[in-house]
């Protein structure tokens, strides 16, 4: 694959550093942003060839402030435009009954996980036109999007709303070239779902080894997906051979045929 422009959010661990270190190893250019400062400095020391930034993705002031940096950087090395922009930034959010939520918790779940969507890709568009056709936005949704998700229903609304959002901007967007699509992972291996087990956990009365259980239960495969699942289809939707996938919802998640828990507890 030819080596390219990415902007990923969030991108100063986790997944979104995974899915940074791929495209740097084949010699892309990678800006990456998230509102951790200290994992910035971190990414930083490592990759210093990388754009890296403190940014708040869920305050609009801090995103344009981000783009500006990445549109002058772009002007510097002669480049005309952005290839990739990945939508990646999100947190679990609350875990409970809707009616145990905060409105604040709610309102922090829905800046983050989807008004970040909006206000990223609003300052990247222009940048993803001049460099198309062949430039695309990958957002990341999740099987929670395909399902209902009792005790985190603002994290479900928010991935409901991204693929109608990715499917609305892949029709804007294609006569220009640019395609959009959305991935839904299911539980993903690392320190994020561990998080999300032991709330769950703590939230339902029960041990964490038996939400796990009950997490890989759901999947036909028995399994968590893996960072590496993750870059593989953003590499795949994002290079040549993706050249006629847009407005997709695509699910890697082993086959999960629903989200139901034992409310009973």
């Amino acid at each position: 694959m030819k080596p390219n422009s990415i902007v990923i959010s969030a991108a100063a661990s986790g997944i979104g550093f995974a899915v940074a270190e791929a495209f740097l190893a084949r010699g892309s250019k990678v800006y990456i942003c998230d509102r951790d400062e200290v994992a910035v400095g971190r990414f930083r020391s490592l990759h210093p060839e990388a754009f890296a930034s403190v940014t708040d993705v869920a305050d609009p002031a801090s995103v344009a402030a981000f783009f500006d940096q990445v549109r002058a950087d772009l002007r510097r090395s002669g480049q005309a435009g952005l290839d990739i922009l990945i939508n990646n930034a999100g947190i679990a959010g609350p875990t409970g009954p809707m009616e145990t939520l905060s409105v604040e918790r709610w309102h922090e779940t829905i800046d983050v996980d989807l008004n970040s969507v909006f206000y990223m890709t609003r300052e990247a568009i222009p940048l993803l036109k001049a460099n198309a056709p062949g430039s695309s936005i990958v957002n990341m949704a999740s099987n929670a999007a395909l399902f209902g998700f009792p005790l985190r229903s603002p994290y479900a609304a928010c991935k409901w709303a991204i693929i109608g959002l990715s499917k609305t901007l892949a029709m804007e967007l294609g006569p220009f070239g640019v395609r959009v699509n959305a991935i839904c992972p299911g539980s993903v291996e690392g320190p994020r779902i561990e998080r999300v087990i032991q709330a769950d956990a703590e939230a339902r009365g029960i041990s964490p080894s038996e939400v796990e259980r009950e997490y890989k239960s759901q999947s036909s495969m028995r399994v968590f997906a893996t960072n590496d699942d993750i870059i593989a289809m953003i590499e795949f939707l994002t290079s040549p051979a993706g050249a006629r996938v847009s407005g997709q919802a695509i699910a890697i998640d082993g086959h999960t045929e629903g989200l139901s828990l034992r409310m009973e507890n």
